[in-house]
């Protein structure tokens, strides 16, 4: 059986057992859960408990009617539920001491797929960006993914930071590159040619355009070349950048043909270092939010990861597009903003929550006891019937 389900059947048994668990899982929300019956159940448990069910403070064997109405109110929100299910849950958990670990449990499967969701999201949207010529949508969706980790974080009760992972994530190892336009190829060629032909273009921007940016590698070595000549005070022409590429053994390795670098230079049209920088600054970005997206999906879908590596390996993944980001900024003569970090708020769990999240892996030092025969749900006090008959 998935140990996810039975964690949620685990934790729910718990509560219909012994009410009194739910304070001990203050940090714990129906939206954690993963089945919407699930859902709906533990959010009417939740409801009845703050709304002070009689069955809460009834002396002896606790009433039927703690099962029957959680039941009765969870069936307003999901079709479906029966008081037989509820059966099956109460039966589905082995002590209900045991409430704050089988939360846990929750918590952790509710993390992974979160942080998966929404590396989907930045994914699906720097796509969307590449093909309108955008950045904007990227960019609002890794502040959210970034916010999103932060407070997961907070809610774990780790400390967020960028941890690199010991290796890449294998899912995403034999992905080779989303293929690339044949605009962003004449974009890049045609820049590499206002450079070589134009002087002093290279000042526009060489502060924010890097090698790496360039989807061609070979354009990437021929914008190294050009960089290193500017970086020397050389003059650039198609000469000293054909001197230079021999030099860097480019030729000799096959890298680059006297064919391409003739095709480069012999495109030369009029036009802007600057505008045609921003274009291929603007393909790096999305290029990247998609890169980090797919890592992020893949650290996800890790199940052997703990809800903080994955948080912060997720924060690490998310670095290359922000340095990406920075010099997008320094290209628009703008400050590169700092990613926000969630701030408290009403949706936030409280220091409460927070501590309870750090000892969630040690036994709650309230727990109650194993439910005596007398607690459990009964329809008379008379005559209390085994644990598992609501």
């Amino acid at each position: 059986m998935n140990p996810l389900m039975s964690a949620e059947q685990a934790v729910l048994g718990a509560v219909l057992l012994a009410p009194e668990q739910l304070t001990h899982l203050e940090w714990l929300a129906p939206d954690h859960f993963y089945q919407p019956v699930h859902q709906a159940l533990f959010g009417a448990l939740r409801k009845l408990h703050s709304d002070g069910h009689p069955a809460l403070s009834a002396d002896g064997p606790l009433p039927l009617s703690w099962v029957t109405d959680a039941v009765g109110e969870a069936g307003q929100h999901v079709r479906g539920l029966t008081a037989a299910y509820a059966h099956t849950l109460i039966q589905a958990c082995p002590r209900t001491e045991h409430a704050p670990v089988y939360g846990r449990m929750v918590l952790e499967g509710a993390i992974h797929r979160t942080v998966a969701q929404h590396a989907i999201r930045l994914h699906q949207a720097a796509r969307a960006d590449a093909v309108q010529g955008e950045v904007e949508g990227a960019l609002r969706t890794a502040d959210v993914l970034t916010g999103v980790l932060t407070d997961l974080a907070r809610r774990w009760g780790t400390d967020p930071r960028p941890v690199p992972p010991d290796a890449a994530p294998s899912a995403t190892a034999d992905i080779p590159p989303p293929a690339q336009s044949g605009q962003i190829a004449e974009d890049e060629q045609f820049l590499l040619a206002v450079l070589t032909e134009q002087p002093g273009a290279m000042d526009e921007v060489v502060a924010w355009l890097r090698p790496g940016d360039f989807a061609d590698p070979t354009h990437g070595q021929l914008y190294r070349c050009l960089g290193a000549l500017h970086h020397r005070g050389e003059p650039i022409d198609r000469i000293t950048l054909l001197w230079e590429a021999q030099r860097r053994g480019l030729l000799a390795d096959g890298t680059l043909s006297n064919a391409q670098l003739t095709a480069v230079c012999e495109g030369m049209v009029p036009g802007s270092a600057d505008w045609f920088g921003h274009r291929v600054m603007r393909s790096s970005l999305t290029r990247t939010a998609a890169t980090s997206a797919r890592a992020i999906r893949a650290l996800a879908q890790d199940e052997v990861l703990g809800p903080g590596r994955l948080i912060n390996h997720a924060l690490h993944a998310l670095g290359p597009l922000d340095e990406v980001r920075a010099r997008w900024a320094t290209a628009n003569g703008s400050l590169a903003p700092k990613p926000t970090a969630s701030t408290p708020s009403a949706g936030e769990p409280p220091s409460a929550r927070v501590k309870a999240a750090r000892a969630r892996s040690t036994p709650h030092p309230g727990a109650s006891p194993p439910a005596p025969a007398s607690r459990l749900p009964t329809p008379s006090a008379a005559r209390p019937p085994s644990r598992g008959h609501p």
